[in-house]
């Protein structure tokens, strides 16, 4: 298996209302799942490849909820990746050499019926996790804009986070509201919907845990 990890800061947007059932092993809000997600590597390498730096985004959808299958994803990577990045990132994305259901990216690929050919492009993205505000912009395709979820009385910033200590793709997410529009192979819009922002660690085995002092 060829060694890889990740260190990135992600955005996410989902259909689902906030907190996403998928967190809780609970069907989705809506029937179907689709999804926008964005990730800015702060420290990466795919063996000897350093992917420092880089951006990429996955949109994807599926019918029903993601176990059942019948899913269709879209990657865009960074126009800056050179041609070993590239297919260091679109091997990571698309599960490989990884362990079995170690990974966020390992599981939905068993749940991919169609995979679009990647494009890449030059991508506008930032997060502030702690902040809960984002967005991740590729021209002609994502548009998408994280923000606090408010209070509906007074409209003030409500602070709630997800903490998953088996996860697979974080261990601590904070939760916010969420804005997408994306066209493409894969067409979603939505609003006040499911936002996630999270520092993540991978690797080939999975969530990377801080050890104990």
């Amino acid at each position: 298996m060829i060694p890889w990890e990740i260190q990135a800061v992600e955005f996410a947007s989902c259909n689902c209302a906030y907190g996403c059932p998928c967190q809780f092993n609970a069907l989705p809000t809506y029937g179907n799942c689709e999804a926008a997600v964005g990730m800015h590597i702060e420290r990466g390498c795919f063996s000897d490849i350093v992917l420092d730096g880089l951006d990429c985004v996955m949109v994807m959808c599926w019918p029903g909820p993601i176990h059942a299958g019948g899913g269709k994803a879209f990657i865009i990577l960074d126009e800056r990746a050179d041609e070993d990045q590239r297919q260091g990132l679109l091997t990571i994305l698309s599960g490989g050499e990884t362990d079995p259901g170690a990974t966020v990216w390992n599981v939905f690929a068993a749940t991919l019926d169609e995979v679009f050919d990647p494009v890449f492009r030059s991508i506008d993205m930032a997060v502030d996790v702690n902040a809960r505000v984002g967005h991740v912009k590729v021209d002609g395709l994502v548009d998408t804009r994280g923000e606090p979820i408010r209070n509906p009385v007074t409209g003030e910033e409500h602070r709630v986070r997800i903490d998953l200590p088996n996860g697979f793709e974080y261990t601590l997410a904070e939760m916010g509201a969420s804005h997408a529009r994306t066209s493409g192979p894969i067409a979603l819009s939505f609003d006040d919907r499911y936002g996630q922002f999270a520092h993540i660690h991978l690797d080939n085995h999975g969530v990377v845990r801080a050890k104990a002092a």
